[in-house]
């Protein structure tokens, strides 16, 4: 014996991985985002873009082959067709289930005045098009084909359908990601209300 008092085994700390807790912290920092766009009153459908404000990206699509609309041809469109009118530019497939719900909205929104509807046609065949448009109505002035997805990637989309409105000077002013719906529509509705509202450049 040496005659030093025994002490109680000391129990073990068991330390957390940090990488254990790791999906916590994301969590909480995506929630905290989310409730600071709820707060702000932002919609979380609209994305910020590297475009906005800019000049719209240089576009020469054709029509969708075959496309008639009342016994009359389509067109599809150029950056000139932008001045001088304010747009909305939709981004929709055939294969987009999204496109389909929103669609109804796309036909009220034809319905306002001095607003042209301009289409992206994003990789579609033209008569996969052709059906979806035969099918749920055509509310576009213009459709542009564009089958190699090249000019959506220079308009920014990430998936369709998106939204844009495009001013009287060829600039995009507002984007919206995701479908139009009767929560966002009114929205949408006062950002072109602004649009607008904006006096003509002389």
């Amino acid at each position: 014996m040496t005659g030093q008092p025994e002490t109680a085994p000391q129990p073990k700390r068991h330390r957390i991985p940090v990488l254990v807790l790791l999906p916590l912290f994301l969590f909480v920092a995506l929630a905290m985002l989310f409730l600071v766009q709820l707060t702000l009153g932002r919609d979380p459908s609209v994305i910020p873009s590297a475009l906005l404000n800019k000049a719209a990206p240089t576009t020469n699509l054709p029509p969708i082959v075959g496309f008639t609309d009342n016994g009359a041809d389509v067109p599809g469109f150029t950056n000139d067709d932008f001045i001088g009118k304010i747009s909305a530019v939709n981004v929709f497939a055939s294969w987009c289930g999204p496109c389909r719900l929103e669609h109804p909205l796309l036909e009220e929104l034809s319905g306002e005045p001095g607003l042209q509807m301009i289409a992206i046609n994003y990789k579609d065949p033209p008569e996969n098009a052709r059906r979806f448009l035969s099918t749920f109505g055509n509310p576009f002035d213009r459709i542009g084909a564009d089958e190699t997805g090249r000019t959506g990637i220079e308009w920014g989309v990430t998936g369709v359908p998106e939204t844009f409105l495009v001013d009287r000077t060829g600039m995009i002013r507002y984007k919206m990601f995701g479908p139009l719906t009767p929560e966002n529509y009114q929205g949408f509705l006062l950002e072109l209300r602004k649009l607008q509202s904006e006096q003509p450049a002389s």
